[in-house]
């Protein structure tokens, strides 16, 4: 059985995560805040297979945490973030968090999330079946900062139809991850042009579109 651990400091979001993860069948820890996540973490005599990270507490926020957890784990993490500052989201992509989950969440979404975040665990450490998708291969390598080769996989799956939208959508992911927004912006256009109702891509254009608003008008993303 996996075992996760939620560091966030609003009451009902560790509630809600915890509540929707053990009714998945994980075994899951609750944390207040960074400190006392960090010593949860550093405690444990077996290993947390997967870390939730809020973005935004008092004390230690996200990155700090995310930031010492590195110096001492290669532990998944994926961090929980309100709708806004993609300068913060793409910081923790580069720190070495796996993905991130924004708020307002469904317990679909969390589930979901936590399920490909593990499965991804379990191909590389070939556990998985033996002919992986192309789009898991891509997420691996994404998820261990192999960029060049994950577009290489993610052209191959566009080259063989089917989950286009998906691998223009992560294309666009790298090249945000590269601060390279603008490009970014045009996979996630090309993702929706072949599927209009994956939500996302959408959601992504929309958050990207957002920034550079907030860039026009010299205001900081909260």
């Amino acid at each position: 059985m996996s075992r996760i651990l939620i560091i966030d400091d609003e009451e009902n979001i560790r509630l809600t995560v915890k509540a929707c993860l053990v009714a998945a069948d994980y075994e899951v820890d609750t944390a207040i805040n960074g400190e006392d996540g960090l010593e949860r973490f550093q405690t444990q005599t077996d290993p947390y297979d997967l870390v939730l990270l809020d973005m935004r507490m008092p004390g230690k926020n996200g990155l700090e945490v995310l930031k010492e957890l590195r110096q001492q784990s290669d532990v998944s993490v994926i961090m929980i973030t309100a709708f806004g500052n993609v300068e913060d989201a793409v910081s923790a992509m580069k720190l070495g968090a796996v993905d991130y989950l924004r708020k307002p969440f469904t317990p679909d979404q969390i589930r979901k999330i936590v399920g490909e975040v593990l499965e991804r665990q379990e191909l590389q450490a070939g556990e998985a079946r033996e002919d992986p998708s192309l789009m898991q291969n891509a997420k691996a390598l994404i998820e261990r900062r192999q960029f060049v080769e994950a577009k290489e996989v993610l052209n191959q799956a566009i080259a063989a139809k089917g989950v286009q939208a998906e691998a223009f959508n992560l294309l666009g992911v790298i090249a945000e991850m590269d601060r390279h927004l603008q490009d970014a912006q045009k996979y996630y256009r090309a993702a929706l042009a072949l599927d209009p109702s994956y939500e996302p891509a959408s959601a992504n254009l929309a958050r990207t579109a957002q920034f550079f608003d907030y860039k026009r008008k010299g205001l900081r993303m909260e």
